[in-house]
C-alpha cells in the first residue's frame, strides 16, 4: 500500500511562557492561563521558581524538570502542547538546541510560540533602579559612607548639567542627564531608610517620597481629578498659587524661597512672590550694581522672561563670539 499520501502525523505546540520579575508572580494574562490549563504538560527547570505555588494553587500541575531539545520535541508527538517556563541556566542551552534540530531538517519540529505571560507596567525599571541602588548601598564602600550634607554638591551639579542639555538641544545628554538627576533622588532616599542622627528623625523611603509627591500632584490638580475647571495655563497657574497658599499657611510670601539660589533667579523668584500677592512694594532705590540687576530681573519677571535664562543665552553667545575672535571652532 502506498503512503505517499497519509497525513503527516501532527507535531504538537512547545510554548515557551515568559513573565516580567517586575510584576507579581500569579498576576499572568487571560491567554497563559488559558494555555496552562490546556497544556498536557507543563515543564519548569527551576524548582524555586515564584510562580510555581500560584500554578499549583490553580490546579495546573508542573514538573520540575526540563529534557533536553530533542526529548522535548519528542514530547510533542500526536499533538500535544508542552508549556515550558524560563528561568534556569539551561534556558539558552535549550532554546540553541531547538534551533540546531530545526535547521537540520531532519526532525519534524512542533510548532515553537512564545507566550508573554506578563509585561511590564509604565516605569517597571524603576524597580530595577531601587533594587541596584539597595545593593550599592550596601556593597559599595564609597556609596554606603554617603550622607545627605556629602551628596549636596552633586545635586547641584547634576541639575545645571541638565539644563545645559535641554539648552542645548542633545536629547542624547538629555537622557543621560535626566537618569544622573533621578540618582541623586533614589540615593537620598535610600540613606534617608536608614534614619538620621537625632531622635526625631524618621526613616523614610523612596515610595514614601513618590506616595507625597502623588499626593501633592492630585491635590494641586483638581481641574484634572476634581471638579474645578482650568481652560487655560494662567487659569491652572491661579489654581496651582491657590491650593499651595492653602498647604503652606505661609505668614509671608517670601516664605520657602530658597535665597542660596542664582541671584538672578533669586530677585526674579520674589518679584514675581509680590506680583502673584497682589502687593505693592517699591524695588529698594539703593545704588549699585546690584540693584540694577534687581530692577532688571523684576522687569523680565514681568514680562514673562526668566532672567536667568536670557543671560545664560547671551553669555553662551559671548561665549561664543570670543571663540570665534580666537579663530577656535564654536562649541
Amino acid at each position: 500500500m502506498n503512503d505517499d499520501h497519509a497525513p503527516a502525523a501532527p507535531t504538537g505546540r512547545i510554548v515557551l511562557l515568559t513573565a516580567s520579575h517586575r510584576v507579581a508572580p500569579g498576576l499572568l494574562s487571560w491567554s497563559a492561563w488559558q494555555t496552562l490549563h490546556a497544556a498536557d504538560r507543563v515543564l519548569c527547570a527551576d524548582p524555586g521558581h515564584p510562580q510555581l505555588p500560584y500554578l499549583r494553587e490553580a490546579g495546573v500541575e508542573v514538573e520540575t524538570a526540563v529534557p533536553d531539545a530533542h526529548a522535548l520535541v519528542e514530547a510533542c508527538a500526536g499533538g500535544r502542547t508542552v508549556v515550558v517556563l524560563p528561568g534556569g541556566e539551561g534556558d539558552q542551552r535549550l532554546t540553541d538546541g531547538l534551533a540546531r534540530l530545526a535547521g537540520s531538517g531532519r526532525v519534524a519540529m512542533p510548532d515553537l510560540e512564545l507566550l508573554p505571560g506578563s509585561y511590564d507596567l509604565p516605569g517597571a525599571r524603576l524597580l530595577d533602579l531601587v533594587q541596584v541602588m539597595d545593593q550599592v548601598r550596601r556593597a559599595c564602600p564609597w556609596t554606603s559612607r554617603q550622607t545627605h550634607e556629602g551628596l549636596a554638591k552633586y545635586g547641584i551639579e547634576e541639575a545645571y548639567e541638565l539644563v545645559e542639555a535641554i539648552e542645548d538641544g542633545d536629547r542624547d545628554a538629555l537622557r543621560e542627564e535626566l537618569g544622573d538627576v533621578l540618582l541623586q533622588v533614589v540615593f537620598h532616599a535610600r540613606i534617608a531608610e536608614e534614619g538620621g542622627e537625632g531622635e526625631d528623625d524618621e526613616p523614610f523611603s523612596i515610595d514614601d517620597v513618590a506616595g507625597s509627591l502623588v499626593e501633592k500632584l492630585v491635590h494641586r490638580h483638581p481641574h484634572v481629578f476634581g471638579d474645578e475647571v482650568a481652560r487655560t495655563p494662567d487659569e491652572v497657574q491661579e489654581i496651582w498659587q491657590r491650593t499651595k497658599a492653602v498647604e503652606k499657611q505661609r505668614e509671608s510670601v517670601t516664605d520657602g524661597v530658597p535665597v542660596g539660589q542664582p541671584g538672578l533667579a533669586l530677585a526674579a523668584k520674589l518679584a514675581g512672590r509680590v506680583r502673584a500677592g497682589g502687593l505693592e512694594v517699591p524695588l529698594p532705590g539703593g545704588e549699585g550694581i546690584g540693584y540694577e540687576l534687581l530692577a532688571l530681573a523684576a522687569r523680565a519677571e514681568a514680562a514673562g522672561t526668566d532672567p536667568e535664562t536670557a543671560l545664560r543665552a547671551a553669555a553662551r553667545a559671548y561665549r561664543d563670539a570670543i571663540r570665534a575672535a580666537e579663530g577656535v571652532r564654536p562649541l
